[in-house]
């Protein structure tokens, strides 16, 4: 019995879409012109203790898509994904919640951005892949300079990127 209870263990609960939002504050007008736009892509990772070992992690994108300073269309999703995370030591717990379950949910994101864009009449915005490692590993050297010039952090232990 005891070795059981010391087994590490991780599972999937669900990975679901918590929050969606489309704007088109330029439409119709802007839809007749026929400049390319500039996309703006923002990503967030963002995780949080739901009880004892149960944890959410939630990828948030925010795609920006304007022509000169108006915008075509705004998207932002944020998908989520409930995972059972017990006996496993704090060294390894960081990196998985960082790492294993963004990996998980982020497929379920790009399709979701795919799709509303898709939906709004727009051609669809394919999300690149993304190294959750690098971005984990970026985003602890980050804390650890901060830390080590008595800057305080954000508090919400989220790695943002952005890309154009």
């Amino acid at each position: 019995m005891a070795e059981q209870a010391a087994t590490p263990v991780f599972q999937i609960q669900r990975v679901y879409l918590k929050d969606m939002s489309l704007e088109q504050p330029n439409s119709p007008k802007i839809l007749l012109e026929q400049a390319s736009p500039q996309v703006e892509i923002n990503l967030g990772v963002a995780a949080e203790g739901v009880t004892d070992g149960i944890y959410e992690v939630a990828i948030t994108a925010t795609v920006t898509t304007k022509l000169g300073d108006r915008t075509v269309f705004l998207v932002e999703v944020k998908q989520a994904g409930i995972f059972e995370i017990r006996n496993l030591p704090e060294e390894q717990l960081q990196p998985v919640i960082g790492i294993a379950c963004p990996g998980i949910v982020y497929p379920y994101l790009r399709a979701t951005v795919a799709d509303i864009i898709t939906r709004a009449g727009f051609p669809p915005v394919h999300l690149a892949e993304v190294n959750f490692q690098a971005m984990y590993e970026a985003q602890q050297q980050a804390r650890a300079q901060q830390a080590g010039e008595g800057k305080p952090t954000n508090g919400s232990g989220a790695p943002v990127i952005a890309t154009a």
